[in-house]
């Protein structure tokens, strides 16, 4: 039995108990309650304030941020354990877009934002400077504008600072040199202007600094020499001038020091090498830097990349590279590496053979003197690119070339080489490309070269080889080129190499002592563009085998002994642009094709014993274009030509009485008579027809629209043969209308089922009826139907542009044709001309939006015309307006811009233009495997300006040039070409040239180069 005070104790100990427990209830009570309704109310409004500025979610990401989560426990959020206080924001790559919420500020506890790579616009809050706690901040790959806040001084210790690729504009503010414990400053890819500010090095807890892709401006500021931490340095593209300031050179922990595409000169100090020992990337290309390349390099032990090329360095190379060996890439071109005195510029290649992973050996235009030493055979079989071409290296070429297995590339040419090709260049099985032309080497060509299955370009024109062609050259499966001309090569021409499926590109053996006839095995190169058989000793007749080389746009016979006629097989050959049989044997008329192939540009018949009437149309219309000098027996033609008058046929003498021919052409008379009154009748009617219909339809819409069965029919039932292109919305059919009478016509079906198409269809039509112009595409009709399936059915009909597209000239595995210079400048002019009357001279400024080669097409004259309007923007109208999260248009030809959200402008249409440019000029694609580690289609043109842009232009272009007369005319016209490329594909819009100066200038260009 318990005592009373012990019943006391209890009672009493059971209400405070009871008083606990109910407190207790309450308080988790409240605490549900609070959480749910954010927990902290200040981080909780704030998020969902964050989050409400959020337009497009397409992941879902933020679907958990609501009243039945904890904001702690929503999606990218973390909390202190202790105060359950936002710490952390990471919502990067989600694809949000919006602005980022000013509110955000008021996250007190925050230590780390990441939002890289989403949408984010507009400009970057000022309240963030609120963010004292803050250590990262990731804001990279959106779309902000405006400038960088000055606030986020506020951010006192903020360690990481990522704005990178947006849109920032103006100068790093002064507030910056606050953040005292900032480590990377990364600002690269922006419109920052102002230069590197002298304040920054206030900052030394600095390790990484990244702006390039700026235009900054100015000078490096000396005051970087006080980032002891520093170990990245990075920008290029920043139009800096000056010298490198010494200070840097002192900065013992750097590993990445970028440089390129400036205006740096100076020369660099003697010892960089023993204070950069931690270098690993060493990259100051495309600047005016002189002097010597300092032989401490040497000294940077862990260095594998060296970029030095397009500067004005001097002096013999003189670098240990025995010590550099985690070398990979060594890029020294168009440089000056010849020493005084010896001959022995190529010392430095004894120094290779302990770099095992080089991949990258280039030296191209050093000027280097000197013998290849037979330690070129001690590199590293990892090697893939060795290119020591336009230097003068001269000798015998070591046959311990055959031990650099891994070689793809192999560029020596043009160099002073002699001696035979060793035959163990056939043991380099990987080998793609060599190129060994305009050297000395004599002897024969090696039979092992037939060993090379992969080779797909030969090069050993203009040297001295003799013997006959290795028939096993037919083993090498993959070759679409082949260039032996300017030799002592004799004998027949082997079947072998005429049989190879892959030679589509070009068949030179021109200038060398062939004999015998064109074997007709020639009828198997149907894919073959350039054949050049001139000035040898072939004889016979021209085998009728040559009509089956359809793709042909370029025959030379020229300087043989051919007898007999002009074969008629020759006239399926109609996309020749240039034929050559002058200085031959042949005999017989003209024939009669001649002077209806439209695509021909130059034809010699000169110097043989034709006979008979000179045409005067066509080709023959003009003089410039032909030439039928020393054939005695020809008559009539231009006057200008001074040929006898042709005599008249008896047929042509006789003369029916008048009676006679009243007779014959009474009935006729009568019958047009009545023709053309039922024709007019019948237009009456149609027009009646049509004034009545009009009254219901748009008064814009006058084209003719067709049936889907009458498409059909037009293109056999959309069949495979009559496919001539296809892109991501339509595919493009060859047909014949009834109503066209009998020319072809372009079909492009729509392909309804893929996304977007429809929308393609109405902006296509929408601009077709604001434009006309010489320069775009015509349309004819179109079809807006079902199909026998009931399945919805849109096409439009164009003019069929019988030449192609400017990409098929350029990039067809067919080869059809060789652009020459002029013709290229004619293209871009027309084009340029077409985007003027788009945006400045028609009704309603158009974007096109999607200019590249395959929509550039060419007429039977070689006139260009702008087609495919699918993403066409109509500034001012309603259609098309909307932003994508997507990148416009096509990789490669998209202004950077548009990548970050911006709107279509005309602007973006002269970006476009200029990547065009600068591929019809150099013959590469934008998305060439050549560029990548920051080389682009633009900087690779750019670091050709002014000296070396011969070295990066398309070898076609120059074919019909008269480059030995007029070289530096024709160069001035290249380098002045390029710099409108360059000038059109900058990243800033606002630098951009505008497109009526273009045309200008191109039409400047033109008329110089007519004039040569």
């Amino acid at each position: 039995m318990k005592s009373p005070q012990a019943i006391i104790y209890l009672s009493s100990f059971t209400r405070i108990s009871i008083i606990f427990y109910g407190l207790a209830i309450i308080c988790l009570t409240s605490t549900t309650v609070f959480a749910s309704n954010g927990g902290n109310e200040t981080d909780y409004l704030a998020l969902l304030s964050f989050k409400s500025k959020i337009t497009q979610d397409p992941y879902k990401v933020l679907t958990s941020w609501n009243h039945s989560f904890h904001f702690c426990d929503w999606s990218g959020i973390s909390c202190g354990k202790r105060h359950k206080r936002v710490t952390a924001v990471q919502l990067s790559s989600k694809g949000l877009k919006g602005s980022l919420s000013p509110h955000v500020g008021n996250l007190s506890f925050l230590r780390h934002l990441s939002l890289w790579n989403n949408s984010f616009q507009g400009t970057i809050p000022h309240e963030l400077g609120r963010l004292s706690r803050l250590r990262i901040l990731y804001l990279y790959e959106n779309k902000f504008s405006g400038v960088i806040p000055a606030n986020l001084s506020g951010c006192s210790n903020l360690e990481i600072l990522w704005l990178a690729q947006n849109n920032l504009s103006g100068s790093i503010p002064k507030e910056m040199s606050l953040l005292l414990k900032l480590a990377d400053l990364v600002i690269h890819t922006n419109k920052l202007t102002g230069g590197i500010p002298p304040f920054l090095g206030n900052i030394t807890s600095m390790e990484v600094f990244s702006a390039e892709g700026n235009p900054l401006g100015g000078s490096i500021p000396d005051t970087v020499g006080l980032w002891k931490s520093l170990t990245g340095f990075y920008c290029g593209g920043c139009n800096l001038y000056g010298q490198i300031p010494p200070s840097i050179f002192n900065l013992s922990l750097l590993v990445t020091f970028s440089l390129p595409e400036n205006h740096l000169t100076g020369s660099l100090p003697t010892k960089m090498g023993n204070q950069l020992q931690n270098l690993e990337l060493l990259q100051l290309s495309g600047n005016k830097l002189t002097g010597i390349l300092p032989p401490s390099i040497s000294n940077c032990s862990k260095l594998g990349y060296l970029e030095m090329s397009i500067n004005d360095f001097s002096g013999k190379l003189t670098i240990d590279f025995s010590k550099l060996r985690n070398i990979y890439k060594i890029n020294l071109q168009h440089n000056n590496f010849h020493g005084r005195g010896e001959a022995d510029d190529t010392r430095f290649i004894d120094s290779l053979k302990n770099c095992t992973r080089l991949v990258t050996l280039n030296l191209y235009n050093c000027n280097l003197i000197g013998v290849l030493p037979i330690s070129i055979g001690n590199l590293s079989d990892q090697l893939n690119h060795l290119i020591l071409a336009e230097n003068q290296l001269f000798g015998s070429l070591p046959s311990s070339i055959g031990s650099l297995v891994g070689l793809t590339y192999v560029d020596l040419g043009p160099n002073l080489f002699k001696g035979k090709i060793p035959a163990t260049i056939g043991k380099l099985q990987r080998l793609q490309i060599l190129d060994l032309s305009r050297n000395q080497f004599s002897g024969p060509i090696p039979n092992a070269i037939g060993n090379l299955s992969l080779l797909t370009e030969l090069y050993l024109d203009i040297n001295k080889l003799e013997g006959h062609i290795p028939s096993n050259l037919g083993n090498c499966t993959k070759l679409n080129g082949l260039e032996l001309a300017n030799n002592r090569l004799s004998g027949k021409i082997p079947n072998q190499i005429l049989q190879l499926p892959s030679l589509n590109y070009f068949l030179d053996l021109s200038y060398n002592g062939l004999s015998g006839s064109i074997p007709s095995e020639i009828k198997d190169l149907k894919m073959l563009s350039h054949l050049d058989l001139s000035y040898n000793n072939l004889s016979g007749i021209i085998t009728s085998s040559l009509g089956e080389c359809i793709s042909l746009t370029t025959l030379n016979l020229r300087g043989n002994q051919f007898q007999g006629t002009i074969p008629s097989s020759l006239s399926s050959l109609g996309g020749l642009g240039v034929l050559d049989i002058s200085q031959n044997n042949l005999s017989g008329k003209i024939p009669q094709f001649l002077e209806k192939w439209k695509s021909l540009e130059y034809l010699n018949l000169s110097f043989n014993d034709f006979e008979g009437d000179v045409p005067a149309v066509g080709v023959f219309a003009n003089a410039s274009a032909f030439s039928v000098l020393g054939n005695n027996r020809l008559c009539g033609g231009l006057d200008m030509l001074e040929l006898p008058k042709c005599k008249e046929t008896g047929s042509k003498k006789k003369r029916f009485p008048l009676f006679v021919l009243l007779i014959l052409i009474a009935p006729a008379l009568l019958v047009v008579l009545y023709c053309v009154h039922l024709f007019c009748k019948k237009k009456r009617n149609s027009q009646q027809s049509q004034s009545s219909g009009n009254e219901q339809s748009s008064g814009n819409e006058r084209l003719l629209k067709v049936s889907y069965n009458q498409l059909i029919k037009a293109t056999d039932g959309f069949s495979i043969a009559n496919l001539i292109g296809e892109g991501g919305f339509s595919s493009v059919y060859k047909g014949i209308l009834d109503s066209n009478g009998d020319k072809y016509v372009a079909v492009k079906v729509l392909n309804l089922q893929n996304r977007g198409a429809h929308k393609s269809f109405l902006a296509e039509c929408e601009a077709w009826r604001n434009i006309r112009h010489r320069n775009l595409l015509k349309i004819i009709t179109s079809c807006s139907s079902v199909d026998f399936q009931g399945n919805d059915f849109k096409a439009l009909v164009y003019e069929f542009m019988p030449n192609g597209s400017v990409h098929d000239w350029l990039h067809s595995s067919a080869k059809r044709l060789k652009l020459n210079l002029v013709q290229r400048i004619n293209i871009l002019r027309d084009v340029a001309t077409a985007l003027d009357y788009l945006h400045n001279r028609s009704q309603t400024t158009i974007v096109h939006g999607d200019l590249k080669p395959s929509n550039i097409l060419l007429d039977d004259d070689m006139v260009a015309h702008v087609g495919d309007f699918g993403l066409a923007r109509l500034l001012g109208a309603d259609l098309n307006q909307n932003s994508s999260t997507g990148v416009k248009g096509t990789i490669g030809y998209t202004p950077p811009e548009y990548g970050i959200g911006s709107a279509m402008t005309s602007i973006g249409d002269v970006y476009s233009f200029g990547i065009l440019l600068l591929e019809v000029m150099t013959g590469k694609k934008p998305t060439d495997d050549m560029f990548n580690d920051g080389l682009s289609l633009h900087k690779f043109a750019y670091m050709a300006l002014p000296d070396h842009v011969i070295g990066v232009i398309d070898r076609d272009a120059i074919v019909l040039q008269s480059m030995e007369a007029n070289a530096k005319k024709v160069e001035e016209c290249l380098v002045a070409t390029i710099k409108i490329g360059v000038s059109c594909s900058v990243d800033s819009p606002q630098q951009r040239m505008q497109i009526e100066f273009v045309v200008n200038e191109l039409q400047r260009i033109l008329d110089v180069l007519h004039h040569i």
